[in-house]
């Protein structure tokens, strides 16, 4: 990882989140945001090679060295985008671009297009929106999901006798990364406990959504977008077999070879999604 990289601690009343601080204090305002029980780390490849940009890659609420949220709250969508407007407020920034990868794109995608008066950049990795629902199935979907929750109580995390059994885990896990993604994940992710390691990530992450949008909700989203948005489709990843979505988006699209952590998994990965966004923030 970069020498230039800055831990950081913000306290947003609320909730408290940690963050990684990249690139000069002059440069472009840009709030970075990972994947679904990633954490900042996802950017340590990417982040270095980008210029021109003052990137802070935020541990989402739940994930690496961020608080969880209380007993009793939820990972809504509608909550992460708050903890990044607050974010924002903090670092005094009233307009600033997103990176967002996976659930950091949908998240995204999903400010932009509530307040595009805010957000000036939309920079994407092999995410747009969130799995959708169809109206009928509302009440079952609540219904799954409140009965998950409270199976959940008691339940204890996995613990690995060791570190390379967390690891091996990480790469293993229902979107496999390569070993060099999954120790770099394992730097913010994993914590001792008693008899070996566990991740650090909330268990409620894990949870069912209670309420999924509609196809037509999430797209009003996308068609609220009013600033330049670049997506990176990973050639072996989740996007690039939804043509139908694709088709439908009118940001500019890239496909690079790789899998959905292609900014992460090899340096050859991270140096093509860089060359692609410094392209498209005008600092090639």
């Amino acid at each position: 990882m970069s020498a230039q990289v800055e831990e950081v601690r913000l306290t947003l009343g609320h909730i408290e989140l940690a963050a990684h601080l990249f690139g000069p204090e002059d440069g472009m305002p840009v709030i970075a945001l990972h994947g679904w029980l990633d954490n900042a780390n996802s950017f340590a490849r990417l982040a270095p090679r980008l210029k021109g940009l003052r990137i802070i890659a935020l541990d989402l609420a739940g994930h690496g060295y961020s608080g969880h949220r209380p007993l009793g709250a939820g990972y809504a969508l509608a909550d992460y985008a708050h903890d990044v407007l607050r974010v924002a407020e903090q670092m005094g920034w009233q307009r600033f671009a997103l990176l967002g990868h996976s659930l950091g794109a949908i998240i995204s995608v999903q400010l932009a297009g509530a307040l595009p008066e805010r957000v000036s950049h939309l920079a994407l990795i092999d995410g747009v929106i969130p799995p959708t629902g169809a109206e009928q199935d509302a009440g079952d979907r609540l219904g799954m999901a409140l009965q998950a929750q409270l199976r959940m109580d008691g339940k204890r995390k996995t613990v690995y006798p060791t570190l390379e059994e967390g690891v091996k885990a990480r790469m293993n896990g229902m979107v496999a990364v390569s070993r060099e993604a999954a120790e770099l994940l394992a730097q913010r992710g994993l914590m001792p406990v008693p008899g070996g390691y566990s991740w650090r990530s909330d268990s409620r992450l894990t949870l069912p959504s209670p309420v999924r949008l509609t196809l037509g909700q999430a797209m009003a989203y996308v068609k609220g977008v009013k600033c330049p948005a670049s997506l990176v489709v990973a050639a072996d990843g989740m996007l690039a077999r939804n043509t139908g979505l694709l088709k439908q988006l009118r940001f500019e699209q890239t496909v690079l070879p790789g899998g959905h952590h292609l900014h992460l998994n090899d340096e050859q990965g991270a140096a093509l999604v860089a060359d692609c966004f410094n392209r498209f923030f005008g600092f090639a």
